[in-house]
């Protein structure tokens, strides 16, 4: 006997080719990112607009918002894991979805914690948008809601110049 190495498949025999994989490769989607991976690199974080414009209550289901298409879009650019939301009274709820956080997964986050309080509970009941402040907590994102669901008309600001 030799002592070349093995060639055939062996328990005794180290393969070099068959180094230690991940288990649930395919759960993972290319190009999502874990936040602290990005905050190590310093990469920049786009909230996507949409969110702004979705005139969505707390308290319903993100199922009874108009845009549908808003919802498939992701939260945030490059696409995360997950993301904490951060109410600016101090609840934080975490949105996670291993393909990347799109905004249907934020919304029932947000979703899960005042779906069951009334209407006159709500001082704020409609999302306004996320803000992003690396230089407060990059790993989350504020959440801002507003009193009235309806858009803000800028006729309303064209007409007060148009008066002067």
């Amino acid at each position: 006997m030799t002592g070349a190495p093995l060639t055939k498949v062996d328990s005794a025999v180290e393969q070099p080719d068959a180094a230690k994989k991940h288990r649930r490769s395919s759960s993972s989607a290319t190009n999502v990112h874990n936040i602290n991976d990005l905050e190590k690199e310093g990469v920049e974080i786009k909230i996507s607009p949409e969110t702004q414009q979705l005139n969505w209550k707390v308290n319903t289901s993100p199922g009874t918002i108009d845009d549908k298409e808003a919802l498939k879009k992701p939260l945030c650019n490059p696409m995360v894991k997950k993301i904490d939301l951060h109410f600016p009274l101090g609840l934080g709820v975490t949105a996670r979805n291993l393909k990347g956080v799109t905004i249907k997964d934020a919304l029932d986050a947000i979703h899960k914690q005042f779906k069951k309080k009334q209407d006159d509970e709500l001082e704020l009941p409609y999302l306004a948008g996320f803000e992003w402040d690396k230089d407060e907590s990059y790993t989350r994102f504020v959440v801002h809601l507003k009193k009235d669901g309806a858009p803000v008309s800028k006729k309303s600001k064209k007409k007060g110049a148009a008066e002067e």
